[in-house]
């Protein structure tokens, strides 16, 4: 089932997001956050007007997926940076797919005009999703960021809706 991200999801997203932060590339950020942190980041989202989804099964939450704002000034309201994090034991069935397709529906409603996603590279899954829903490869930031003891290129994907 997908829905909107509530209260009590925080937890369970921020466990998510960790994981990643703990052990990956895909985000730059290099300490984990607490629920309060995570709480903040989904209000902030709320707020611009934009989902935030996730992913449930029965009672247990499997990932989540949403926009945000890309810059503050004016001239970009009608852009959004897309968002994807999955559990570990969630990757590879489809349900990254289906949360965004759930996300692109909603986006396209509310008149959201791109789409752009960055990408930590090298991480095949991410580029295949996103090419799966149309979005190109528009440029790469080179060493863009260090994390673990090497530099990381980040790429970018967009689609128009």
């Amino acid at each position: 089932m997908i829905r909107a991200a509530v209260k009590s999801d925080v937890d369970r997203i921020a466990a998510i997001y960790n994981f990643y932060v703990q052990n990956t590339t895909i985000t730059f950020e290099e300490l984990e956050i607490d629920a309060a942190q995570m709480a903040s980041r989904i209000t902030a989202v709320s707020q611009a007007n934009l989902p935030w989804l996730v992913a449930t099964e029965g009672s247990k939450l499997l990932g989540y997926a949403y926009a945000a704002p890309w810059h503050s000034r004016s001239a970009y309201r009608f852009t959004v940076e897309s968002t994807i994090y999955l559990a570990p034991g969630s990757i590879g069935c489809g349900l990254g797919t289906t949360l965004y397709h759930a996300l692109f529906a909603y986006l396209r409603k509310c008149g959201v005009h791109t789409v752009i996603a960055s990408i930590a590279l090298p991480n095949a899954a991410s580029v295949n999703l996103h090419e799966k829903f149309g979005m190109k490869k528009t440029g790469c930031f080179r060493e863009a960021g260090y994390k673990f003891g090497r530099w990381i290129d980040v790429g970018y994907w967009q689609i128009l809706l």
